[in-house]
């Protein structure tokens, strides 16, 4: 097998292991119940009006999908995971929203050039594996004069945090593969855009959770819905002292973040024109 097709080989592998990985638990619930307001807020930033041609790039159930179309613009939601897409049509029904869901790869969109006047992503993107090459497509969609929208968890933040203590008990990235909260870094945002964008806004800016009232409820909530951190537990299912020193790792970091009942998660917003 040529060098070429091993690449390929790989990168098909790695991309069926994010599919399964984002089917595990419930992630829609945790769009719905944690994050709720991002997408609205990542609506408005972007400037999308009724009519605005709208790609949500790694759109899951439609978070920042659904209240586009809510708005009146003419939205493609779009994932590589086919039971995020399903989520997201019936959310889209019961809210009313009318839209398309596409299964596709963030990395290799199946969309033509300057498609779209905004090309958004709310904490999407930024689990794509290879940064330089998601970043080009959301680029590449994007007409002229168009805008790019998105918000991702910051490195220093909270969601950022918790992706380092998991660390030490997943398995090994692949090669290449880059760390998801580098998204939520302005100065590699800026990188990855580079002059094919004008006008960037980058911001931090804070989310308030208060669904938690014990470290451990935190814990607990994300070991059965949140994707990447089932697929760690069940990495490490048969080794009993690495399931209950993650356990503590996860709820010292939220004992650190939790007061009164809440705790406050950063983001990066980021918003850019499409140079001409």
């Amino acid at each position: 097998m040529s060098e070429a097709s091993e690449a390929t080989r790989a990168d098909r592998a790695l991309k069926a292991k994010h599919r399964a990985m984002w089917a595990l638990g419930d992630y829609p619930l945790v769009a719905t119940d944690l994050i709720p307001d991002l997408g609205p807020e990542l609506v408005r930033e972007s400037g999308v009006r009724p009519g605005t041609r709208v790609l949500d790039v790694a759109a899951g159930s439609g978070n920042a999908a659904i209240p586009a179309a809510l708005v009146g613009a003419d939205v493609v939601a779009v994932d590589l995971t086919p039971e995020l897409l399903e989520a997201g049509r019936e959310l889209a029904t019961e809210r009313g929203a009318k839209l398309e869901w596409r299964e596709g790869d963030a990395e290799e969109l199946p969309f033509a050039d300057a498609d779209f006047d905004t090309v958004m992503s709310c904490v999407g993107v930024m689990f794509a594996p290879h940064h330089q090459r998601a970043a080009d497509e959301l680029v590449r969609v994007c007409r002229p004069g168009g805008k790019i929208g998105l918000v991702n968890w910051t490195p220093e933040g909270f969601i950022g945090q918790m992706f380092a203590a998991m660390r030490p008990y997943a398995p090994p990235p692949p090669p290449g593969a880059q760390p998801p909260p580098l998204w939520g870094d302005e100065g590699h945002v800026r990188s990855l855009l580079g002059d094919r964008v004008t006008g960037v806004d980058a911001r931090r800016q804070l989310l308030r959770i208060d669904l938690f009232s014990a470290p451990e409820d935190f814990r607990e909530f994300f070991k059965r819905c949140y994707g990447p951190t089932v697929a760690v537990y069940a990495s490490i299912a048969g080794d009993l002292d690495k399931v209950t020193a993650l356990d503590t790792a996860l709820a010292d970091l939220a004992a650190r973040h939790l007061a009164d009942g809440a705790m406050e998660w950063e983001y990066l917003l980021v918003t850019a024109d499409r140079a001409a």
